[in-house]
């Protein structure tokens, strides 16, 4: 029997990403205020956002079920940076990682009820991100798109800027916004069988 998973994200690549792996999540969209959290820390901020998103969504639902949330941010100059939001913020951005490496950091928070019991996790990923060295024009190019503005760290590896992204050391799907080998284990370490959140052949 498939265990209900639910999806508390609207990001279109984590869905993409999870539906090719096998799994059709339930998508229930938080609506949870991202800006009410502050931490220095890019790692433990990237918990705490997906964290916030999962038990927003967590408390309304009823039954059995596996949710997952994640929220994901680049380190950079030793800072933590989301999406940029503006074309002038993205072009800027660029213009600083050209050439050089950032970390995004993916938080994710997964809750399992079962049997009447909630087991609660939270854990990150992290995967090393090496940047082409883009010239001004690209740069500018890229941000006419909208694509920079809209995502963690000013850019994609499945979008317009996979072309930009010279090398990933450690897991790719981490880059796009859901680790499936922690995700795995996650739902593993809460006694779930990950083949029971399958849709099917």
């Amino acid at each position: 029997m498939t265990m209900r998973l639910i999806l508390a994200s609207k990001s279109p690549a984590r869905l993409f990403v999870l539906k090719r792996a096998g799994l059709h999540p339930e998508v229930i969209v938080s609506g949870f205020d991202e800006h009410q959290i502050r931490d220095p820390s890019p790692t433990s901020l990237a918990m705490r956002l997906a964290e916030g998103k999962g038990t927003a969504v967590l408390n309304a639902q009823d039954g059995e079920f596996v949710l997952l949330a994640c929220d994901s941010v680049l380190e950079f100059e030793g800072r933590a940076h989301g999406k940029p939001g503006t074309a002038e913020r993205a072009v800027e951005r660029w213009k600083r990682m050209r050439g050089r490496s950032g970390i995004l950091h993916t938080g994710h928070f997964v809750a399992v009820r079962r049997d009447g019991a909630l087991q609660t996790q939270l854990r990150v990923g992290s995967t090393e991100v090496d940047f082409a060295d883009l010239s001004d024009e690209e740069i500018e190019a890229y941000a006419a798109t909208g694509e920079p503005q809209r995502v963690a760290g000013g850019f994609t590896i499945d979008g317009r800027g996979g072309a930009f992204v010279t090398a990933v050391h450690g897991d790719p799907y981490n880059v796009i916004g859901v680790s499936l080998p922690l995700f795995r284990q996650m739902v593993i370490d809460a006694g779930v069988a990950w083949q029971s959140l399958w849709a099917g052949p």
